[in-house]
């Protein structure tokens, strides 16, 4: 089943259904006259009539009187108020013949003894006729017009047939418009409509004196233009009302607006506007012809087209299923004066509900809170036979107060029970669970309004799936281009944010990335890719994964950079993307700073105070193939907080990029680096959802313990390896002695070293052997197999003695798969591996560094006596 606001032959179908429903709900002990204005309404509710009118005999005359119309003027259609019972009209005939009458636009060409009613400035419109009281001659007939171009349909007579039968006999009295048979209510506190006519083209509007009772006004008062009675329109219901008598916005179809209005004396009201527009003829220009009633005493109704046109409009926005449940449980539970509302989806055998109104636990069964598992429970339909019983049926059931129910049902209402299976797409997307403490009468323009929205609410429900699986996706992308975690840092620490674009599914192309570098180095990227799209998605992907690999290469941040610029360049693309790349040295406390087009960063220092670093930057990414990316230096102390973000967090429609950048700066000198996280969450509240935002920030504290380092330019002579494994042994003499001259005992805070009783020795040192040989390994191999400069790097941290070698070549050494025994070369890698604690190879600046660790000094804890 569809939405009753649903166009086509489709939306037809179910607005058929629809009022069937609401025709069988009605109650037969309600007062007649209010019963059949009711029945009026729901045609004018379900199809797409333009004008409903009861014709009934009466008098001694026996002519057919109008008792009841509803819709657009009946002037617009040369409809009369009283028609000869014998006369030719089909009005006559039908009540004559019994028989209903299916005339179109042809038919009406020639009126019989001009007596039918006649389409005068509306051209394609046809009539239906339809005798009351079950057919039966001399009960009077229904007659509804309809400007459809494709008239009356099979279903549309079927059930306008049923409609005729469930209006009965009426009891003639006075016509509409004409209160209690005199003569029409000036001030429309009837709710009986005045008529207007409005030219497009010069704003002059033609009212009778009941409309301008309506807005307080006297015709001595009223100058004949549109604008006067506009200004006493609320404010807020003023654009939904100038946007009616704009020339072209109404369609044929268009036949209701509730509006808010404040009489000069003050007083506040409700009225309707019924129109329709009449296309400019030979002598006229485009006119909206209409009527205006009083709708105050017509609000609290909950058969109100206007309410059910709001809860359309407040599912029209919603974007998930949560937002669209909410909607539902918003719309229904105030006009309802309902006690609690549940909505569930239907996904196969089971119930998942999405709302609970009220959420409190206590207002809901016991069983409920007990035997379902999660916030949001779910539950088998099985386990609530009505519930399922409704749902197969596919059609509203309303249980009144004492009705047996299972337990799951029973608390919910106690007092009356409405369960509301929501249809779209032929099949039920979900159910709506209605219930009252105290007993409630269902009244028929209750039981209508609950199944309009249901319709309504099964739509949204069906479409909002569909919307949340899509931005499933999206979010999926998105979060697998961007890093799942951030590493721990030595000296510091970083917090990243990113928030996607609440802009429909776009999916952006901001990141960020936090690379760990060798010899405690670390590299924080920020980029944004232009444009909102898999597109953009997909290259920020791509860019994010070749500037972690050219920086895990080990090039300066300026290289980095260029590379990742002639990268983008050679993939022809039409896109280009900002960055900013700051290497920071966590030893040093220094960092270099590369831009790209991208905002600077901001850096909060340890007094509190903030600057936005005036980093000298290149081009976008992708622009220029020979493009040059200066580094600026930068100066790091403990307590120093490094914020690098994207321009969704500083720059919108209505604020300039440098205000942007002030905000964020007062924002970071006000916050408490402590607490990064929290600093994070606080820097993002405001930010523009029109536009993804990502934001890093990195907490410099400093490295409580500094490696030591110490680093030799390898000779190419033969005997080189000797002279490598002498500087090994001076420097680790040297290290052994600062430990001495500093703590004058055995330490292990350091560098688990423990202190020389005598200074030209290396007892303290377990494996001082293993460390030579593994010196004197890689640089043969590196000067045997590589042509070049060849570097020694000695780094003492932790206990571990880190010895790297680097070369010029970025190959990496291959260990040989088999030696015989006479094989007099290859050992020395296997030799390495072997005897090292960790060994491993590492690209740096287009050469690469072939390292080994090996711990030295005892395993265990220290002792005083030298091992």
């Amino acid at each position: 089943m569809t939405n009753v606001a649903g166009e086509g032959a489709t939306g037809r179908r179910t607005a058929d259904l629809c009022a069937e429903l609401a025709l069988k709900a009605l109650d037969e002990e309600q007062d007649p006259r209010r019963r059949l204005r009711s029945v009026v309404e729901q045609v004018l509710v379900f199809t797409g009539a333009t004008l409903v009118a009861v014709f009934a005999p009466g008098g001694t005359d026996g002519d057919l009187s109008l008792i009841e119309s509803a819709g657009l003027p009946r002037a617009l259609y040369g409809l009369r108020d009283r028609y000869p019972a014998s006369g030719a009209s089909p009005v006559a005939a039908a009540h004559r013949d019994g028989t209903p009458l299916w005339l179109g636009a042809d038919a009406l060409a020639v009126p019989p003894d001009g007596e039918s009613p006649q389409v005068t400035d509306v051209s394609d419109a046809s009539i239906a006729v339809l005798p009351l009281d079950d057919g039966g001659p001399g009960a009077g007939c229904l007659l509804v017009v309809t400007d459809r171009p494709d008239g009356f349909d099979s279903e549309d007579r079927q059930w306008l047939e049923l409609l005729a039968a469930a209006i009965g006999c009426p009891t003639p009295g006075p016509a509409p418009g004409t209160p209690h048979g005199g003569d029409p209510d000036p001030d429309g506190e009837d709710g009986r409509a005045s008529s207007f006519r409005l030219a497009m083209d010069s704003g002059r509007i033609d009212v009778d004196d009941a409309v301008l009772a309506l807005f307080g006004l006297s015709p001595s008062e009223f100058d004949g233009r549109v604008e006067t009675l506009l200004a006493l329109t609320v404010p807020e219901d003023l654009p939904t009302l100038m946007s009616v008598v704009e020339a072209d916005h109404m369609a044929i179809g268009d036949r209701e607006l509730d509006f808010r209005i404040r009489r000069p004396s003050g007083e506040p009201r409700w009225l309707r506007l019924r129109g329709q527009v009449v296309p400019a003829g030979d002598t006229g220009p485009v006119r909206l012809i209409g009527t205006v009633l009083d709708a105050s005493n017509l609000r609290p109704g909950v058969n109100d087209v206007a309410r059910v046109q709001r809860l359309a409009a407040v599912l029209a926005g919603a974007s998930t299923v949560r937002e669209a449940s909410q909607a539902v449980a918003g719309g229904l539970r105030a006009p309802l004066r309902a006690d609690r509302i549940a909505l569930a989806e239907l996904d196969g055998d089971r119930l998942v509900v999405t709302v609970l109104d009220p959420p409190e636990p206590d207002a809901w069964p016991e069983s409920w809170r007990s035997e379902w598992r999660s916030e949001w429970p779910d539950a088998p339909v099985r386990a609530m036979p009505t519930l399922a019983a409704a749902i197969a049926d596919g059609r509203a059931t309303v249980l009144d107060a004492g009705t047996p129910l299972e337990p799951n049902l029973a608390a919910v209402g106690p007092g009356g029970l409405a369960i509301l299976p929501l249809p779209a797409g032929g099949r039920t997307a979900g159910v709506c669970l209605i219930g009252w403490d105290t007993p409630h009468t269902f009244g028929s323009e209750e039981r209508a309004f609950l199944t309009a929205a249901a319709g309504l609410a099964g739509q949204a429900l069906m479409r909002v799936r569909a919307f949340d699986a899509e931005h499933e996706l999206v979010s999926t992308l998105q979060r697998s281009l961007l890093p799942r975690r951030l590493p721990d840092l030595p000296g510091g620490r970083a917090v990243a944010r990113y928030l996607p674009t609440t802009a429909g599914l776009e999916v952006g192309g901001d990141w960020y990335d936090v690379i760990p570098l060798t010899d405690n180095h670390v590299a924080l990227v920020i980029g944004d890719v232009q444009g909102h799209n898999a597109g953009a998605a997909t290259l920020m992907g791509q860019m994010r994964t070749a500037l972690r690999a050219y920086a895990v290469e080990g090039h300066p941040p300026d290289v980095v950079v260029s590379h990742a610029n002639r990268l983008l360049v050679g993939m022809e693309t039409d896109l280009f993307a900002t960055c900013c790349y700051v290497d920071v040295d966590m030893e040093a406390g220094t960092a270099l700073c590369v831009r790209a087009g991208h905002l600077p960063p901001v850096v909060r220092r340890a007094d509190g105070s903030t600057v936005v670093i005036e980093a000298e930057g290149g081009p976008p990414l992708g622009v220029i193939t020979e493009a040059d990316f200066p580094m600026t230096p930068l100066r790091l102390q403990p307590g120093m907080v490094v914020a690098l973000t994207t321009d969704g967090l500083v720059e919108s429609a209505d604020r300039d990029l440098d205000v942007g950048l002030a905000r964020l700066g007062d924002s970071l000198a006000a916050a408490d680096p402590a607490h990064l996280e929290t600093v994070a969450d606080a820097l993002l509240e405001g930010a523009n959802r029109n536009d993804d935002v990502a934001l890093l920030l990195l907490r410099y504290d400093g490295m409580a313990v500094l490696p030591r380092r110490e680093s030799w330019s390898v000779w190419r002579v033969p005997e080189a390896a000797r002279h490598a494994r002498r500087f090994t042994k001076r420097t680790l003499r040297a290290w052994s002695a600062t430990e001495d001259a500093r703590s004058g005992e055995h330490t292990r805070s350091g560098e688990a070293i423990r202190s020389s009783r005598g200074a030209g020795n290396f007892q303290h040192i377990d494996n001082i052997d293993t460390v030579l040989l593994v010196v004197s390994e890689l640089v043969t191999n590196a000067l045997v197999h590589t042509d070049g400069p060849v570097r020694l790097d000695l780094t003492l941290v932790g206990g571990r003695l880190r010895i790297a070698v680097c070369d010029s070549s970025p190959r990496t050494p291959v260990k040989p798969t088999n030696l015989g025994w006479e094989a007099t070369g290859g050992r020395g890698i296997l030799l390495v591996e072997a005897m090292s604690d960790a060994y491993g190879t590492v690209p740096v600046s287009g050469g690469k560094q072939v390292w080994g660790e090996v711990v030295i000094g005892p395993r265990d804890a220290p002792s005083d006596t030298p091992g």
